[in-house]
């Protein structure tokens, strides 16, 4: 039978629960999930829907497209380095939530310049819609 992702899925979101110094209550509740159902989710028993990832990550102010990954919703080999740099980006503590978002946007308008970024819909950390790319991320398009 094959297995979730859901261990590593919640070890991970245990991690940064803690990271962030936030009892599972706490997580729970500015998640708006229920306490249960968040333990569970942290004990690897269930796999949330895209949509309590999302809310999770945004409570925690990670990227939900990492947690997408770990919970096997996303590719992780062809949205690695998308979502890599994304992490990098808004864990950086030498910027503010602002500058990260805009840094984000400016990223993603570069990606779609380039070619990328017109897949299927993904979420970006602020909740709004976006593409994630096919192409292989090392390709450049020059005009010649």
């Amino acid at each position: 039978m094959a297995s979730l992702n859901v261990g590593n899925l919640g070890e991970y979101l245990r991690e940064q629960r803690r990271n962030a110094q936030l009892s599972l209550r706490q997580l729970a509740d500015a998640a708006g999930v229920s306490n249960p159902y968040l333990s569970q989710i942290e004990r690897g028993l269930r796999k949330p829907s895209a949509e309590v990832l999302q809310q999770v990550a945004k409570a925690l102010r990670i990227s939900a497209e990492t947690l997408y990954v770990r919970a096997g919703i996303l590719d992780a080999e062809r949205d690695r380095d998308e979502v890599e740099t994304r992490a990098v980006i808004l864990a950086d503590p030498s910027l503010n939530e602002r500058q990260k978002q805009v840094l984000l946007q400016i990223y993603e308008s570069f990606r779609k310049e380039n070619g990328f970024g017109i897949g299927e819909p993904a979420r970006a950390p602020d909740g709004t819609e976006e593409g994630t790319g096919d192409d292989d991320a090392g390709s450049r398009r020059t005009a010649g």
